[in-house]
């Protein structure tokens, strides 16, 4: 709806060479995010893992994600993060822990993992209070340095 604009598209030298792409300045290593010095470490006792996703454009996937820490999804346009989280995983954790039995969750082989959990809650990027600007991240501070 309020999209922005497209700065630089082509293979990779192209973009790294367009100076206002936020994307080829780290490409390039003209900027980057700097690893902190102390991490908190993974308890490899506790994972969630879901076995041969499916749905959509998923091929059998593994996803293996560490409790308790803030964790990640990526991928390019139509890799099928969307479908492993919001029509899989979401689906599969709502039913097994807050007994819904609205979403059919997409084709899978197998979750381990939920054990360490009470409940799961969808937290969309819906603006939060008066401005539309505000949502979840900026609400909580979670990019707040």
């Amino acid at each position: 709806v309020h999209g922005g604009q497209v700065v630089a598209e082509g293979p990779l030298d192209a973009i790294m060479a367009v100076p206002e792409s936020l994307t080829g300045q780290f490409m390039s290593g003209k900027r980057k995010i700097e690893v902190p010095k102390q991490r908190v470490p993974a308890n490899p006792e506790k994972v969630l893992k879901l076995t041969g996703a499916r749905g959509n454009n998923l091929k059998d996937v593994t996803l293996t994600l560490p409790v308790g820490l803030f964790t990640c999804i990526t991928g390019v346009s139509g890799s099928g993060k969307s479908t492993l989280i919001n029509d899989t995983l979401f689906p599969i954790a709502q039913r097994q822990l807050n007994g819904a039995t609205i979403a059919e969750p997409a084709p899978y082989r197998d979750i381990q993992g939920l054990e360490h959990f009470d409940k799961v809650i969808d937290i969309d990027q819906s603006p939060i209070g008066r401005t539309p600007r505000s949502n979840p991240a900026t609400y909580t501070g979670v990019f707040t340095p």
